[in-house]
């Protein structure tokens, strides 16, 4: 009777204790938690495939991880190379000291 239902696993708390053993560990690629171990992929970035897992019912995923979120150690010079139309071996020339004065 009432001893037995002490004993049987239910679906609530009691079964949230067992739960001791990690699915998924950190990624080598993304960082997140979400290598499989037994799989062997993960599930953010499809880590070890060369193409990074992106699909586009997830905008906010994909915003997460675009260009312009990282470093952009190359990028972030182009706008201002642009507007001197990329212009290279020169130096830029004297100005007048009367200009720097105003």
């Amino acid at each position: 009777g009432t001893l037995l239902a002490h004993l049987e696993m239910t679906k609530g708390t009691a079964s949230r204790g067992s739960r001791h053993n990690k699915t998924h560990t950190l990624c080598v690629r993304c960082g997140k938690r979400s290598f499989h171990n037994q799989h062997k992929r993960c599930a953010s970035c499809a880590y070890p495939q060369k193409k990074m897992r992106r699909y586009n019912w997830s905008m906010k995923a994909k915003r997460r991880r675009t260009e312009g979120t990282g470093r952009m150690r190359y990028l972030k010079t182009i706008n201002r190379r642009l507007k001197n139309g990329f212009r290279e071996g020169t130096q830029a020339s004297q100005r007048k000291r009367g200009a720097d004065t105003s």
